[in-house]
C-alpha cells in the first residue's frame, strides 16, 4: 500500500493523505463515500461521518461503552455477508446508517430475523469526525 493517495473528483484532488488519515478523516462527504461505506449525519448543528465499524448494536437491556452517544432506530435491512452482517438503520432523530457486526456467534437465519426490529445503536463521539465541506454550500451541490 502507498504511504500517501489522492482522491479526485472530477478532476480535482479533495483530500491528499494517508490511507489512515483519508479513511479515518475525510474531508468531504465525497472522500467518505468513496472510500468504503460512510455514515454520514447531522446532529446538533454538527455534520460528520461515523464508519459502519465503530457502531455498536445493543442488544435488550446491553448498557452502551462509557461515553458513548446512543440513539435509537429500526433495523430495515439486513445483508449477511458470511463472516460479517451490515445491518441498515433508520434513526428515530432522523437520517440512516449503517452498522456491521461480526457473525461470532450468529447464524444467517438469526441475523436475518433482526429485520423490523428495534434498536439502541451506539458510538463513541472519538470515533466520529466533523466534516467541513464547502461544495456542500455551493449552487448545483447535492
Amino acid at each position: 500500500m502507498s504511504d500517501r493517495l489522492a482522491v479526485f473528483n472530477q478532476g480535482h484532488i479533495e483530500q491528499l493523505g494517508t490511507p489512515v488519515e483519508v479513511y479515518e478523516r475525510p474531508a468531504s462527504d465525497f472522500v467518505a463515500g468513496f472510500i468504503g461505506v460512510s455514515n454520514l449525519l447531522e446532529r446538533g448543528g454538527r455534520h460528520f461521518t461515523i464508519r459502519p465499524e465503530k457502531i455498536h448494536l445493543l442488544a435488550d437491556g446491553e448498557k452502551a461503552p462509557e461515553g458513548s452517544h446512543v440513539e435509537r432506530g429500526k433495523i430495515e435491512d439486513v445483508v449477511y455477508l458470511g463472516m460479517l452482517t451490515r445491518y441498515q438503520i433508520a434513526l428515530e432523530a432522523g437520517g440512516k446508517i449503517t452498522a456491521v457486526r461480526q457473525n461470532l456467534e450468529t447464524a444467517a437465519a438469526e441475523a436475518l430475523e433482526a429485520r423490523g426490529q428495534t434498536v439502541n445503536v451506539a458510538w463513541r463521539q472519538t470515533q466520529t469526525y466533523d466534516i467541513h465541506d464547502e461544495s456542500r454550500d455551493q449552487p448545483g451541490s447535492q
